[in-house]
């Protein structure tokens, strides 16, 4: 598939058609769904009223962080249906209902996680597993790195860049998932798409985990591999994101995901093997840059 987005789409269809894929994964899972879904009903019911009174106080009160006057007309009122609109566009529910109920549902989500947490991990494993297998793959697929482009992009490798990597990207993610990306993410619509977008090549690149991985790329082969296929990778994790962030079904889309990465690693290992062979063939090194654009 040339459009990497389409990967996220087939991952989808494979795991709700494929008994090899859906079945292995619920069993592993259903108890664990079946407990949390049951903490959250009860959850539900024992705060939904005093978090609905909290939103409302917050989406009212100016100095709140959550105080949408420029972009949204609230109603004073209670009722569920409501005259309010947001950037232009009539919302069949008011503010207050719908923050209350995105607040909800990410709380459902993180109950649902704490009780599959280690069961969920190995369904997506298993999920990758049985997709490789389904290509009639076996563990020597995946061969050693192969530079494709005749001039590779400059990317930082020295020991400033990789405590940065590894400490000050560390900070500066708890600060954008805790100040920016959870505020954010209760915005109607907006909010959403923005916030897969912030997370677009973190997805990805933690999805082409296992790949990485399994051809045992170097720390410096993989900032190589992402940067030659930026865009590509930026396309695939939003749209991996932007399923992966919907409250509660967005578990579903963590395995399907893990299934439309596999898919994509096995077309790239496929391009890989060519450009092997090329260099064999011609007896040196030959990379082509083709039309693949930074």
């Amino acid at each position: 598939l040339n459009f990497p987005p389409s990967y996220v789409i087939v991952g989808v269809y494979r795991l709700f058609t494929d008994k090899s894929l859906y079945k292995p994964a619920w069993d592993k899972c259903k108890h664990g769904v079946q407990r949390g879904a049951l903490v959250g009903f009860v959850w539900t019911c024992m705060t939904y009223d005093v978090q609905k009174r909290l939103v409302r106080v917050l989406l009212n009160h100016p100095s709140s962080l959550f105080y949408p006057q420029r972009m949204a007309r609230l109603s004073k009122t209670a009722s569920e249906l409501s005259e309010e609109t947001f950037l232009g566009m009539k919302l069949p529910f008011n503010m207050t209902t719908y923050v209350t109920a995105i607040l909800i549902g990410t709380q459902i989500t993180a109950i649902l996680t704490f009780f599959l947490s280690r069961n969920i991990r190995i369904a997506r494993r298993r999920a990758w597993d049985q997709t490789v297998a389904s290509r009639g793959k076996g563990p020597d697929f995946w061969q050693p790195y192969v530079e494709e482009w005749q001039v590779t992009p400059v990317v930082e490798q020295d020991l400033r860049s990789r405590v940065v990597s590894k400490f000050g990207l560390w900070i500066i993610g708890v600060v954008v998932k805790k100040a920016i990306i959870i505020p954010l993410s209760l915005y109607p619509f907006v909010g959403t798409v923005a916030v897969a977008a912030l997370k677009c090549m973190e997805t990805a690149q933690y999805l082409h985990q296992p790949y990485f991985k399994a051809k045992k790329m170097t720390p410096y082969e993989i900032a190589i591999f992402t940067e030659e296929r930026k865009w590509d990778y930026r396309m695939f994790g939003f749209t991996a994101a932007l399923l992966e962030g919907l409250p509660i079904v967005g578990l579903v889309f963590t395995v399907s995901n893990r299934i439309g990465a596999a898919m994509w690693a096995h077309d790239l290992e496929k391009r890989q093997h060519h450009f092997a062979s090329l260099r064999v063939s011609q007896g040196g090194v030959t990379s082509i840059q083709g039309t693949e654009k930074t």
